[in-house]
């Protein structure tokens, strides 16, 4: 792919924090039927690395009973207000005005828009009539990069035009109470809510430029993340497997992708991961026999936020901003598919 460059990023969290103590005790209360269920799983609020995150609705809401339509209708509205407000901090931050964007890529997989969330943004965000419009469903945790590379790769495709990303998820509307599922659990011990917005446009003054991109999917793993669509609302599909799955196949995966980027490992400075959860960090630290620690950042995130899913590392990769952007940064992601996702980021 042509470059493009990032000229801008902004991110967004809801208004109600929930504390890791109080998450644990509603859940308890929730499973109070299913005591041995909750005993054998209780540790993963403990040892999952969170001490806060930020959810869309508060947690008495999540301990009631709801259906599809309630739940869905609190996505519609903070998913709106998410993507306004990150929205408009990136494209302020571009040194642009809202009309001045020709295209925007929405990622969303946590609720169902038809309209789509930027159609529904757009007139009060103040976007022209006939911005082009590009919303992708179905890509999970592994949107942010995925989705960040599309928005790159139709702003190097039309030299001069200005593209804003947008993802928001909120996981936390999909924590099922009602479920006998373990991997219900472990989601209401991770998720959290959130949002992320970048300005891309090829040949400007920028924070760095995207050089390549490259995914891939592992045929047969379907089961290992993603959705189930029920009656109450969606499922989570976690398996146990994917720490193991992702120490096993990230660096030769790793090593493809940069290779038909024509680089290595050697030429990347610094990984910006997805911190989909402590032990998928540890993965990733063993798979790229990267130091102890090295993934600090991707800790910090997790800490303050937990899994928001698809802008998780993009909160990421603005404290790595913040702090001083090394010269070339892989950003990674997996998703449902069982997918990789791999952007290249060369600092200006």
């Amino acid at each position: 792919m042509q470059p493009s460059s990032l000229l801008s990023l902004a991110t967004a969290v809801p208004p109600y924090i929930v504390e890791q103590a109080r998450a644990k005790e509603a859940a308890r209360r929730a499973w109070g039927g299913k005591p041995a269920l909750f005993d054998r799983l209780s540790g993963v609020f403990d040892n999952a690395g969170i001490a806060t995150r930020h959810i869309v609705a508060p947690v008495e809401w999540c301990e009631q009973p709801h259906g599809w339509r309630d739940r869905n209708a609190v996505y519609l509205s903070a998913a709106q207000e998410l993507f306004e407000r990150a929205a408009s901090e990136a494209i302020e931050k571009a040194g642009l005005q809202p009309d001045e964007i020709d295209g925007v890529v929405t990622v969303s997989t946590t609720g169902i828009a038809t309209p789509s969330l930027e159609a529904r943004v757009g007139p009060s965000l103040g976007l022209r009539p006939d911005v082009r419009r590009v919303p992708v469903f179905g890509l999970g945790c592994a949107g942010g990069v995925n989705g960040l590379a599309i928005a790159a790769r139709l702003a190097a495709a039309e030299p001069g035009t200005s593209w804003l990303f947008v993802t928001v998820e909120t996981c936390s509307i999909s924590i099922r109470l009602d479920s006998d599922d373990p991997a219900a659990i472990v989601a209401t011990a991770l998720f959290g809510d959130g949002a992320a917005a970048a300005v891309l446009r090829s040949g400007a003054h920028c924070i760095g430029q995207i050089t390549g991109s490259a995914e891939k999917l592992w045929p047969g793993t379907q089961r290992i993340m993603g959705w189930e669509v029920e009656d109450p609302g969606l499922a989570v599909v976690f398996d146990r497997a994917i720490p193991p799955f992702v120490e096993q196949n990230l660096a030769q995966t790793v090593d493809e992708m940069l290779d038909g980027l024509g680089r290595s490992r050697d030429d990347i400075d610094r990984y910006c991961c997805h911190p989909g959860g402590v032990k998928v960090i540890d993965a990733i630290e063993t798979a790229l026999e990267l130091p102890q620690g090295e993934l600090n950042v991707e800790r910090e995130v997790l800490h303050d936020y937990g899994n928001m899913s698809a802008p998780t590392v993009l909160f990421v990769l603005q404290r790595l901003i913040e702090r001083g952007l090394p010269k070339t940064v892989m950003l990674t992601a997996f998703g449902p598919g069982f997918t990789a996702a791999g952007l290249l980021l060369e600092s200006a």
